[in-house]
């Protein structure tokens, strides 16, 4: 394995990769640390391209290795959306469709990375503090591992989600508050059980399981980087991620270029790094959520203030759409690419959307949206789409009702 250390990302105290909260020293984060010269004498195109059909054909590049019987996670679909780019005014479009994982969202791949390293560190149970999607995936990996899972969540989280947690077994916790204050309880649990908190206790190895995301755009492009991608700030991990996985296929020579602009989508609703971002501030100040887009409703993101310096050093921004631009963005999608989102794939279509609009991207680069989880995890919030048409089992019925609703032969 090319990953040598766990490294404190503020003061640079290394450690050994096992589970750790953060950095004795300073509390600071801490981050896989790679053997970058072997990864460039020894990792190839062809060798990745040899591996599996799942993201562990990045194995290399990760912290650790596939957990023998666990779910088969990623190399989805990146599809060329050109009506939709049409409609924006883009010469370049793909969606990254994360949908099509196991459990449906993106989650699949942190929770296969965190699972696997518990695996290997003996850890007797897998656990999380969720706003949804995480919730699901940790469930479902922990039923095709045979081990225990421990989920909580808030207790108005969507039903659907809460369902996804509980048919796979686990045991489901509905915590009274907000996502905060399920994450401040789980890490306050962390402490007591010898429990994989996979995004508390072995988070260092949860993250990186959204490098993956980067390497495969850049795979499925024909080892190209994009020039600019949009994707969602919940907690900011996967934002930042999708940087050191880009940055990583470079420093290891698989690929050339510039790196990708970068541009966070939140809800306004939860918007503290956008916030941060309007006001020009490196300091995010937490919030209490307020939006439909619940799988991003996280008020005090852990890496809030890493998502404003990608989006700073790579020449993006973040922005905040509100609920019902998140809501038309779901149905633009659909009709365009016939992709149903859920909310969080909402928000960033509609902070593409506003981009296009505004200026604020280049129409002539190649661009990636990042669409992490189905719709069919939130149908309520695509109700204002749904517009039945009620007829009797009669064919002039049919023909009279068409006549008299021309405008719904629209596609976009």
């Amino acid at each position: 394995m090319y990953a040598t250390s766990l490294v404190c990302s503020s003061c640079g105290d290394s450690y050994p990769l096992d589970a750790r909260f953060a950095c004795d020293s300073c509390f600071g984060p801490l981050e896989p640390t790679f053997d970058t010269a072997a990864l460039r004498r020894d990792l190839t195109r062809e060798r990745i391209e040899a591996g599996p059909r799942t993201l562990w054909r990045y194995a290399d590049l990760l912290p650790t290795r596939e957990a023998p019987g666990s779910l088969p996670v990623g190399l989805t679909p990146l599809i060329a959306a050109p009506r939709l780019a049409a409609a924006l005014g883009i010469r370049e479009l793909h969606i990254k469709v994360e949908g099509a994982n196991p459990t449906h969202s993106f989650k699949d791949r942190v929770v296969s990375v965190a699972s696997a390293k518990a695996v290997e560190l003996g850890l007797t149970a897998l656990a999380c503090p969720s706003t949804g999607n995480l919730a699901g995936a940790v469930a479902a990996q922990a039923a095709a591992l045979g081990i225990a899972a421990y989920i909580f969540v808030p207790a108005d989280l969507e039903r659907e989600k809460i369902i996804a947690a509980a048919v796979p077994g686990a045991t489901v916790f509905a915590v009274d508050g907000t996502y905060d204050d399920v994450n401040r309880l789980c890490t306050e649990l962390a402490y007591e059980r010898p429990w994989a908190f996979v995004n508390v206790n072995v988070r260092s190895y949860y993250a990186q399981g959204s490098k993956t995301l980067a390497f495969e755009v850049v795979e499925q492009l024909g080892w190209r980087l994009p020039e600019q991608v949009v994707a969602p700030i919940a907690s900011g991990s996967l934002f930042t991620k999708l940087h050191k996985g880009f940055a990583q296929l470079v420093d290891v020579g698989l690929v050339d270029g510039d790196l990708p602009r970068q541009f966070g989508a939140q809800a306004l609703g939860c918007s503290p790094v956008a916030g941060a971002w309007q006001r020009g501030e490196d300091r995010v100040i937490p919030v209490r959520p307020d939006t439909i887009a619940r799988s991003l409703a996280i008020g005090n993101p852990a890496d809030g203030a890493n998502a404003l310096a990608v989006a700073r050093a790579t020449g993006g921004s973040v922005t905040a759409v509100d609920d019902d631009e998140i809501v038309e963005a779901i149905g633009l999608l659909a009709r365009t690419t016939g992709i149903f989102t859920e909310t969080a794939g909402g928000v960033t279509i509609a902070t593409l959307a506003r981009l296009a609009r505004e200026g604020a991207l280049d129409p002539s680069a190649s661009t990636v949206a990042y669409i992490t989880g189905d719709g069919l995890k939130t149908p309520d919030a695509a109700l204002a789409h749904v517009r039945p048409i009620h007829v009797a089992a009669d064919l002039d019925a049919v023909e009279d009702a068409l006549d008299a609703q021309p405008k719904r032969l629209a596609t976009v």
